[in-house]
């Protein structure tokens, strides 16, 4: 068995495609973009394969050669410069590697340009072309992500992360690497199937019936020749034909030659997933309803203001819940990460201890809101702040301040992201844990850092460019029929 030469690299980002604003090649610059060779130790959001590569690898006695590490906050349709420029400059990375016996991608799943409803198929079909046959091709996937036919033909293997929040960053990636290398020594042989549930839907596998649904899978892995099972939740506000929630199982050849086993197990999980369909979701209150709940309630609530969840697509700029928090004098409370630049700007030149009329969030359409203005006090302010993200991968803030009038403190950005971690607010000098209610600009993701203060989390049905009712936005291209817009039994 003679040293293998490994390829890894990333392209993510996921696109909303009903969002207000491209996605450019600034954007990539802003969250996540390290050429060839120049990743950090540290494993980023969408590097996972290249981290686990790293550590497998070294014990190997592999050549590990780093492409491009791109990777985007949620937006809206990514231009055809920005996908074309980033998917070539990938592709040369991989060319100039040339011959390799492993290409590892960290992707999306979910990201549409320009002239391309299906990025990671073209990515994929491009790098099997470049690699060709023999070259054992595999990625991890965001569960949000819109599973295609090009994505499943061109690699050999795909591992969507199993939890919502993503905590399971780096254990998908080890799996992947490690399997990998088992398909690249010809030890094993995978037969892949795909069944679509008919749906798309969210799965929080924070509580029932996801949490028992993820349990079960796993339960199944490594049983009758089945070798890996990802749920592919989709990305509800994601206008392509591939979008919904499908069952992907691979099985190992030598246990079912023909794929039937594997077939099999996905149509009877699809089914169990379409069962659950009027179980996994919620309905939110409004935001009056939700600022009732969490005045009612004893101690700390944190109040999920996912329709403005930059982490979807959405600005991240909406005032929507602040502005009932002043007109309703609620005191005691923090908001963030409210994204608007030019305040944070204005407030950083007049200094912390400042008090100034400043006009905050509101910015980039109607689904912002109109701006909040108001006399505040910079209490704080800090450049290149990272806010600790995903599995512990960091998060980039850019220069940040917290801004405080009528009892009301607000994180205000000059980078997009959804909240993650509690040092949003701690590294400001803001324990959201003191406060009586928190608002945070996210769907899901911080509830593995805010739930343990949390006497109770209230999502918020509010208005914004991620609407929890996805059958109001005007899609084109999605096939139906599909639940939740028809109403029939699949």
């Amino acid at each position: 068995m003679s040293a293998k030469r490994v390829f890894s690299g990333s392209l993510a980002t996921e696109t909303n495609t009903f969002g207000p604003m491209p996605t450019g090649v600034s954007s990539f610059h802003e969250r996540a973009f390290f050429p060839a060779g120049r990743h950090p130790e540290a494993m980023q959001m969408h590097s996972g394969p290249l981290w686990a590569a790293r550590r497998i690898g070294r014990q190997r006695g592999w050549t590990l050669i780093e492409g491009l590490v791109a990777a985007a906050v949620p937006n809206g349709l990514v231009t055809r410069a920005a996908y074309e420029s980033l998917r070539d400059a990938l592709l040369a990375d991989l060319r100039a590697a040339l011959p390799v016996d492993i290409v590892l991608f960290g992707l999306h799943g979910a990201m549409v340009a320009d002239g391309y409803d299906d990025c990671e198929g073209d990515l994929l079909a491009r790098a099997r072309a470049l690699a060709g046959p023999e070259a054992v091709i595999g990625a991890t996937l965001d569960p949000h992500t819109h599973l295609s036919e090009a994505m499943v033909a061109s690699a050999d293997l795909l591992i969507c992360w199993k939890e919502y929040p993503h905590t399971d960053i780096a254990e998908r990636a080890l799996e992947l690497v490690d399997l990998c290398d088992a398909l690249a020594d010809r030890r094993l042989t995978l037969r892949a199937a795909v069944a679509d549930t008919g749906m798309i839907g969210l799965l929080h596998t924070t509580r029932e019936p996801a949490r028992a649904l993820v349990d079960h899978i796993k339960t199944l892995e490594g049983r009758d020749g089945i070798v890996s099972i990802s749920i592919v939740h989709g990305f509800s506000w994601g206008d392509t034909p591939d979008m919904g929630t499908k069952l992907l199982v691979y099985s190992d050849a030598a246990d079912d030659r023909d794929g039937s086993r594997a077939a099999a197990l996905a149509k009877r999980l699809a089914g169990e997933v379409f069962a659950l369909r009027d179980r996994l979701g919620e309905s939110p209150p409004g935001i009056d309803q939700a600022i009732d709940l969490a005045l009612a309630t004893p101690g700390t609530v944190v109040l999920g203001d996912g329709s403005d969840n930059a982490g979807g697509g959405a600005p991240g700029d909406a005032t929507f819940i602040l502005q009932r928090l002043f007109q309703r004098a609620v005191t005691d409370a923090c908001l963030g990460p409210l994204w608007d630049p030019g305040a944070v700007r204005i407030a950083m030149d007049a200094g912390e201890g400042a008090r100034l009329p400043l006009r905050v969030g509101g910015k980039v359409g109607p689904l912002s809101g109109a701006p909040v203005d108001a006399v505040w006090e910079v209490r704080a302010c800090r450049r290149d702040m990272v806010m600790t993200g995903l599995a512990g991968t960091p998060a980039k803030l850019g220069d940040c301040v917290l801004v405080a009038s009528q009892g009301i403190e607000v994180v205000l950005t000059s980078f997009r992201c959804q909240a993650f971690g509690l040092d949003l607010f701690t590294q400001l000098g803001c324990d959201p844990s003191r406060r009586k209610l928190v608002v945070v600009k996210s769907s899901q993701h911080f509830r593995a850092a805010y739930a343990p203060i949390a006497a109770r989390i209230v999502m918020v049905d509010a208005p914004g460019a991620v609407p929890a009712d996805i059958t109001s936005l005007p899609f084109r291209k999605i096939q139906r029929p599909k639940w939740p817009f028809d109403r029939g039994e699949g």
